[in-house]
């Protein structure tokens, strides 16, 4: 059970993580999250909405991961850029120096 339980949080992550088919699971998520039909129906008391708060969570994890990760990237890149630049422009000054007793 928990083997399979694995193998498709995987699956999701993976989905969710292709460019390709990332809109398709984000939509696809929100459209079972807020439709009636669910694998244990709404209207049950705790059942019901179990389902739903274990994709929700899955979803939100997922997505603020991918942003952060975008964010990392997007400042790694202008780190780079700026320590390219700044070492182009500045020249390098040898000096002696001299012991003062």
């Amino acid at each position: 059970m928990n083997n399979s339980i694995q193998s498709v949080y995987n699956w999701y992550r993976n989905t969710i993580r292709n460019s390709k088919y990332r809109w398709w699971v984000i939509l696809g998520t929100l459209a079972y999250i807020l439709s009636p039909f669910d694998i244990s129906p709404d209207f049950l008391p705790i059942v019901g909405q179990i389902d739903d708060v274990v994709l929700l969570t899955l979803l939100i994890t997922e997505v603020s991961q991918m942003l952060i990760e975008y964010t990392q990237n997007r400042q790694a890149e202008k780190d780079a850029k700026k320590v390219s630049t700044a070492g182009a422009t500045n020249a390098t000054v040898d000096v002696d120096s001299v012991s003062v007793k």
